[in-house]
């Protein structure tokens, strides 16, 4: 006997008294007093679909499955992790300064492709060539930087609060990131991560949220003892086929306005999903430094890292935003200088792009860290914090040399840096083979490439059910990826353990 399927909810903002498992064609007909989307729902079987099962692990069996010497800090290892990535970027910079004399002194008219291509083409190929692997490199090695003022805002770059705090502001101000500001409002998101209400940055939205409308219920299957007690009733001239036939008809249903079809059109276009990764890639981070985009709806408008009234921060914090706002005008005050004394140009050359490359780089690690078809995301009662720590995935990043070591692994071992913040990147290699070992089932790891990946998530995870206790991101029709088995209640608290 074949199971029923299951209908996506129609309407997010129509709380379901039950399952979701349709039982007749009646939940085919949509409500007579909402209105929905053209595009409609696609039914599943939830027997077909990756089960999830809940964890069900305590913080002391995630911290002791870890050696304890993971934990320990050395000052002196970080500095010489720092300064490799100081040598490398001086490195890169002192090679740019000699891409264009070395193509302006180049006789292109003497290369053997003059007779195909121009020499001032060829020219401009190589001045292209050389300046976009400046900016790639340039870009690896300055994330490679932010990530260790990352570690010092954990408390994972030294065993002292005030290096941590002295190297991070030095470093993250550099970057053009307020320091503190962002240090407390991570730990804020390291204290819920994966909770649906409380996590600070990159939360699921429902359709509601979206501005979306629900959409059109999905046609349902009956299962084979429905269906063939229908066709003993039809062929017995039952009473059924008369009340069908006296039942009301259904009330017209409101259409679309032309804003919410083409909403509803670019939610599943893979033009408007390019568009979307370009503006999140380029913009992202600042938007989410300047006014919250991708953090809590409920947060206030205004919301920012610059402001010590925010909501994000309390007001023993005052003082420290405020340094943290120093710190980038200083930063803004320096490259004014040398824009100054040598020229609008070469400052975007030399810092500018490769800035633009370190936010993009950043917002695209830390975007499919948490944001995956296979992550669940908790409501309030459904919450724990080993729940939440383990709301990540691990992924391999460009190769053995890209993450690993230029970007400290920020990527790779990112399920033991949720676990415990305070492992230092060097560590956290052994303490992420030690989880495996201990989380099975519940460790989450992709080796494709990243770029790949990230196409696939835009595409794919595009709203959540709110009337999920454990939320998986669906597609545009309204199908997961994964569902969750029968959960018990959270504990809904957390510790920030770098605050």
């Amino acid at each position: 006997m074949s199971s029923s399927a299951v209908a996506p909810s129609a309407s997010e903002a129509i709380p379901r008294k039950s399952s979701t498992t349709a039982s007749s064609n009646k939940s085919d007909f949509p409500t007579a007093d909402v209105r929905y989307s053209t595009r409609q729902a696609k039914a599943y079987k939830k027997e077909d679909l990756q089960q999830f099962n809940v964890p069900e692990l305590t913080i002391k069996d995630l911290l002791t499955a870890i050696p304890k010497h993971c934990f320990e800090r050395s000052t002196s290892k970080s500095f010489i992790h720092l300064l490799g990535d100081f040598v490398i970027v001086a490195a890169l910079g002192y090679a740019a300064t000699w891409i264009n004399p070395t193509i302006a002194s180049t006789n292109w008219e003497a290369s053997p492709l003059t007779p195909y291509i121009s020499a001032s083409v060829q020219a401009s190929a190589a001045k292209t060539v050389g300046w976009a692997s400046y900016w790639w490199w340039q870009g690896l090695a300055m994330t490679g930087i932010w990530v260790v003022a990352h570690e010092c805002g954990h408390q994972a770059f030294s065993p002292s609060k005030t290096i941590n705090n002295t190297v991070g502001w030095v470093l993250h101000s550099a970057l053009l990131v307020p320091y503190h500001s962002w240090r407390i409002s991570h730990a804020r998101h390291h204290a819920a991560t994966g909770h649906l209400t409380r996590d600070e940055v990159f939360v699921p939205k429902t359709r509601a949220q979206k501005g979306l409308l629900p959409l059109r219920p999905a046609e349902t299957s009956q299962s084979d003892a429905e269906d063939e007690q229908n066709v003993n009733e039809a062929l017995q001239g039952s009473q059924k086929e008369q009340e069908i036939a006296n039942a009301p008809a259904q009330p017209p249903i409101e259409e679309e306005t032309w804003g919410e079809f083409l909403a509803e059109l670019f939610e599943d276009a893979p033009a408007y999903a390019f568009i979307y990764l370009l503006v999140q890639q380029l913009f992202g981070w600042p938007m989410y430094l300047l006014k919250n985009s991708s953090g809590q709806l409920h947060y206030p408008k205004g919301t920012n890292h610059f402001n010590p009234e925010s909501i994000i921060f309390d007001k023993r914090h005052r003082s420290q935003i405020i340094v943290s706002d120093i710190g980038i005008a200083l930063t803004i005050g320096a490259l004014a200088l040398a824009a100054h004394m040598t020229s609008f140009r070469d400052v975007i050359a030399y810092y500018g792009i490769p800035y633009i490359c370190v936010n993009h780089w950043l917002v695209m690690i830390t975007f499919l860290q948490h944001t995956d078809p296979i992550l669940p995301h908790y409501s309030a009662d459904a919450w724990t914090f080993p729940r939440g720590a383990l709301c990540t995935i691990d992924r391999k990043w460009l190769g053995p040399i890209i993450g690993p070591y230029l970007l400290h692994g920020i990527a790779e071992t990112h399920v033991a840096h949720h676990i415990s913040s305070k492992i230092p990147h060097y560590n956290a290699w052994e303490a992420t083979e030690a989880l495996k070992q201990r989380l099975g089932e519940h460790y989450h790891c992709a080796e494709e490439n990243v770029f790949v990946s990230l196409w696939k998530t835009v595409r794919k995870c595009r709203f959540i059910d709110e009337n999920d206790k454990v939320a998986f991101y669906r597609d545009a029709h309204g199908v997961p990826t994964r569902v969750a088995k029968d959960v018990d209640g959270g504990s809904d608290s957390g510790l920030a353990l770098s605050e």
